[in-house]
């Protein structure tokens, strides 16, 4: 076992990032972003406020350790703003950010606990594996926003 760099690397990172994420919310980041976004998209129709709040969402998770770590920290934080927003469907708001969830585990090596022993492994190098992850990740972030929000928004 202690033999095992990949295993202890992946253990020893994620660890890690899990303390950073808590970290983030302990010091009230997440309050002041979500403070920042509010007062961003204030104005705008619902359709695109959705958008930016999706896009914020899946962007943001470049600061979390997991899934979990960010579902659990900034998806109160985005409903909270999108809830604050007069005439926006949180139904809508609530599917369309539950959806993000699902496909920003591509982007990152930390993004979900799979990820990372594909990065240790050595079969996709490290800068190979953040540039797929970074197309991958807009290309299905922008198939959500060009076609599933408008498709949640007509339902």
């Amino acid at each position: 076992m202690a033999k095992n760099d990949s295993a202890w690397t992946t253990i020893v990172l994620l660890a890690t990032l899990v303390t950073l994420a808590d970290g983030l919310a302990r010091a009230g980041f997440i309050k002041w972003f979500a403070g920042h976004v509010g007062a961003s998209v204030g104005g705008l129709p619902p359709t695109p406020m959705i958008m930016i709040l999706v896009a914020v969402y899946f962007f943001s998770h470049y600061m979390f350790a997991s899934l979990t770590a960010h579902t659990t920290a900034l998806l109160p934080v985005m409903l909270a703003v999108g809830l604050a927003i007069p005439g926006l469907p949180a139904d809508k708001l609530s599917l369309a950010l539950a959806l993000t969830t699902g496909i920003m585990g591509i982007i990152t090596p930390y993004a979900t606990g799979a990820a990372l022993p594909y990065y240790n492994s050595g079969y996709i190098s490290p800068p190979e594996f953040w540039r797929l992850g970074a197309i991958f990740g807009v290309i299905f972030l922008a198939a959500l926003l060009a076609i599933g929000v408008p498709l949640l928004m007509l339902g």
